[in-house]
């Protein structure tokens, strides 16, 4: 395994392991079960649990924002708006496991700082992005990500038919474009 590609294993194996059995599930057994390597592997590339979760957010905000173009330089408004409509669509387990980490925040308050990383890395891509585009209301760049925020968590509890919200986010992204 080499140390990229191991490494980007076994935040994926940690992301799933959580998504589907919670902070309390994530071992390093577990992660090592799910990534097919021996336990000491993922102890030797994380030390702590702690830096592993911390890692395993970093990477999961990283896919989950290049994954909807939030990484890109330069988007018309519906490529942007199409990429806020992927948050909500793709990457059930990257989803789950962010907010698996957000729900145990409030029983463990040592998490707080990946939890303010967590909405602050997505709140910024959303801002750069409309700033691209000529926004800079950082209220406008609040609301779509809360409504997105929303939308995706909903989405992961009781899918749904969440196109007519989704249209509406895309419509006042495309309306603030225009002024």
């Amino acid at each position: 395994m080499n140390e990229l590609s191991g490494r980007a294993a076994l935040l994926s194996a940690t992301i799933t392991v959580v998504a589907l059995g919670g902070l309390r599930a994530l071992t390093y057994r577990a992660v090592a079960a799910e990534a097919g390597v021996s336990h000491g592997l993922v102890r030797y590339h994380f030390g702590t649990r702690d830096q592993l979760i911390s890692e395993a957010l970093d990477y999961s905000i990283n896919e989950s924002l290049s994954a909807s173009n939030m990484h890109a330089q330069v988007l018309t408004p519906g490529e942007f708006a199409e990429g806020v409509e992927t948050l909500a669509s793709r990457q059930g387990d990257i989803h789950a496991f962010q907010y698996e980490l957000l729900l145990e925040s409030r029983r463990r308050p040592d998490l707080a700082p990946h939890v303010e990383r967590y909405y602050q890395q997505y709140r910024e891509a959303i801002a750069r992005q409309l700033t691209n585009l000529g926004v800079t209301d950082q209220a406008m760049a609040d609301a779509i990500w809360f409504m997105l925020d929303g939308v995706v968590f909903k989405q992961l509890v009781a899918p749904s038919d969440v196109h007519g919200a989704l249209g509406y986010v895309r419509g006042l992204i495309e309306s603030a474009t225009r002024r």
